[in-house]
């Protein structure tokens, strides 16, 4: 069982932005003395939901204080990206870091960012597969040339080359967010790992698995690789003395923070959008993860671990808002929780 945080930088009602980074990076850090597995880091742009505009520059900081930590994006979005730039800071991350970094992507949403950054909405709604696969030549190969319709160049050198061997594994790990079968069979025919939402319940990630493992199979994917694929499990915890005094941590707190943040999304083609109830969903998370006392987390993580078939998780630690109340809850997942684990 492998546990690590998922670190949003989240910007709850009255806070500064700075002060929403500095507990990230405080949270990070305290990960890492805590004993937990990994940090995973989300990306988001021009909304108070998250204010981490750069995944992978946010964690190229915490692998320069860090030690034993791995340090993942969760995740950069492609489209508002270019895969080779992508696959340049990744390489680079990977081979500095000693092999600690993980590259967690994704399509993200169809957002203003697309018209910012001029990938537009085909970028987001059928370029995704090119992207990606230019992105893992890059990080695979000596020599990479774009030969799609959106990306059209020459072939040139990969500098740094990512496969360089460093701990065996070629190059870093790399993550693909689903959130539905269309990205779950993307995933499974490209060998990759899926990140699953924190909204989603035990049943409806253990449905993913297996049309994951189904599809990957069908399109000629070696068993025993098949076998080794460690999906990661998005989640939200807290630990208290009870399950009512965790829950109203987060009841007290998250709501505001998703309304606030959830809201400032706008869509670049002007498309309706349809949001969470945010006291409901909060409710529901609660319901779904590790919040209450150490056995009851350990329990819940457990759980999943048997329904699912992952053994992964990051784990969203801030949901309280405060600095103090985030590192404390940081440190009793480590000391608290991860030794019922085993």
């Amino acid at each position: 069982m492998r546990v690590g945080t998922f670190v949003l930088a989240a910007q709850f009602p009255g806070q500064g932005q700075g002060e929403a980074l500095h507990r990230a990076v405080r949270s990070a850090e305290v990960a890492e003395e805590a004993g937990l597995d990994a940090v995973w880091l989300a990306e988001h742009h021009f909304v108070p939901y998250g204010v981490c505009p750069s995944a992978v520059t946010l964690a190229a900081l915490l692998l320069g204080r860090t030690r034993r930590i791995r340090v993942g994006t969760a995740v950069s979005v492609l489209p508002s990206a270019h895969p080779v730039a992508l696959g340049e800071q990744a390489a680079l991350l990977h081979l500095t870091s000693g092999g600690r970094f993980s590259l967690g992507v994704g399509r993200g949403g169809p957002w203003i960012d697309l018209e910012v950054f001029g990938g537009g909405l085909r970028a987001y709604e059928s370029e995704f597969p090119e992207s990606l696969d230019l992105l893992l030549r890059w990080l695979r190969e000596p020599r990479v040339g774009g030969t799609g319709p959106r990306f059209s160049f020459r072939e040139v050198e990969v500098v740094p080359r990512a496969g360089e061997p460093i701990d065996g594994s070629g190059g870093p790990e790399v993550i693909v967010a689903c959130t539905s079968p269309k990205s779950v069979r993307l995933a499974a025919e490209r060998g990759l790992p899926m990140l699953l939402g924190m909204h989603s319940s035990d049943a409806e990630k253990a449905e993913m698995v297996e049309l994951w493992r189904s599809h990957a199979t069908a399109t000629g994917r070696p068993p025993e690789e098949v076998d080794q694929v460690a999906h990661v499990s998005a989640g939200v915890a807290q630990i208290a003395d009870t399950t009512a005094e965790a829950t109203e941590i987060l009841v007290k707190a998250m709501p505001g923070w998703l309304k606030q943040g959830l809201d400032a999304h706008v869509t670049v083609d002007g498309r309706r959008r349809v949001m969470r109830d945010p006291v409901a969903y909060t409710e529901l998370l609660c319901a779904l993860h590790p919040v209450g006392p150490p056995a009851l987390a350990a329990d819940r993580l457990a759980a999943t671990a048997e329904r699912t078939g992952i053994t992964r998780f990051a784990l969203l630690t801030e949901g309280s808002g405060d600095l103090a109340t985030t590192e404390a809850n940081v440190r009793s997942l480590g000391t608290d929780v991860l030794p019922l684990l085993g």
